[in-house]
């Protein structure tokens, strides 16, 4: 189970590492490098930069070096010049080059390193799948939970090669 919940854990990365930039002027308001060191790009129908964070609508995507996380509507607040929380709702995908991740919302706070991911959750590496509907994983002690609906089950397939 630890390597399918690195999937989470690649994701949660993925979504620390958003540079927000930090600046009141909205021309300066580009993608920056994040602490991985490789340029965070950028893609949406429309967006929108306040002080307190940004938001990407229709078609949002953020990709970096090759991890891609797609939705309809990607929201990041900031709290004193932090980054504190970043929200991903309708048809969310995270996509690594050997992991994925689906679901209806995802939530990261970064105060508490919580992912939270509902509504038909399926996450994916290898042959390996577990699913259900509500995932709580936290980046800081590496535990993850899978819920399920009401009346629902949680169910998993996993290859003792993991391929």
């Amino acid at each position: 189970m630890r390597k399918t919940t690195s999937i989470l854990f690649a994701a949660t990365v993925a979504l620390a590492g958003l540079a927000v930039p930090m600046t009141g002027d909205a021309q300066n308001a580009a993608p920056s490098v994040s602490a991985s060191g490789q340029p965070v790009a950028f893609g949406a129908d429309g967006g929108e930069y306040t002080p307190t964070g940004f938001s990407l609508r229709g078609r949002a995507e953020i990709t970096q070096a090759g991890n891609r996380l797609r939705a309809d509507a990607i929201t990041a607040t900031t709290a004193n010049n932090d980054l504190s929380r970043v929200e991903a709702s309708g048809n969310v995908y995270f996509v690594t080059p050997t992991q994925s991740m689906r679901g209806d919302r995802a939530v990261y706070t970064l105060g508490n390193g919580e992912v939270v991911v509902t509504g038909d959750v399926i996450l994916t590496q290898g042959k390996n799948v577990l699913t259900g509907s509500r995932l709580v994983y936290n980046v800081r002690t590496e535990t993850a939970r899978m819920e399920s609906g009401t009346g629902g089950r949680i169910q998993g397939v996993f290859y003792p090669q993991g391929n």
